[in-house]
């Protein structure tokens, strides 16, 4: 019975020791265009990362200090700021037109695209290759989507306004 504790210490510090051993450097390297990686093989570009291997969450963000507004800082009387308020809507009103209108001719296009199948890619025996055609049509599957993005950032924009 009492060697079961000297057994139990032995291979709590055998596991750290192997813990230890196997743990590895980690480094920065920046290349000369400014691309970043990282790697376990130091070079000259590189710099040795410092890790705390017991507390590796980042820190809980903490929200801004506000600080009370100058008394001298210049305000805005009511009527203009609702004008300055109506303007921003019309801007934001047009500019969610303008996306949806693009929206519409992106999908349009996506559809005449969709419907096409050029000579090049067909196969022997007069199969499509689909992964010619998928890459022929992701820029325009592409440009849909970043219009639908914009569209919700519009949105959320609007929905922002007081």
């Amino acid at each position: 019975m009492r060697r079961l504790p000297r057994l139990f210490c032995a291979l709590v510090l055998s596991l750290c020791a192997w813990i230890q051993a196997t743990a590895q450097d980690i480094y920065k390297c920046v290349d000369p265009e400014g691309h970043t990686t990282y790697s376990n093989v130091p070079t000259r570009s590189c710099r040795k990362l410092v890790l705390d291997p017991v507390n590796l969450a980042p820190a809980p963000r903490q929200p801004a200090a506000r600080t009370a507004t100058p008394g001298n800082f210049p305000k805005v009387d009511e009527q203009t700021q609702k004008s300055r308020d109506g303007d921003r809507r019309r801007i934001l009103d047009t500019e969610l037109a303008a996306e949806q209108k693009n929206l519409e001719q992106a999908k349009q296009e996506l559809a005449q695209q969709e419907g096409t199948v050029l000579p090049n890619e067909r196969m022997q025996g007069g199969a499509i290759s689909g992964g010619k055609v998928q890459e022929r049509l992701q820029p325009y599957k592409d440009k849909v989507a970043l219009h639908q993005r914009n569209i919700e950032a519009i949105q959320k924009e609007i929905a922002n306004l007081r």
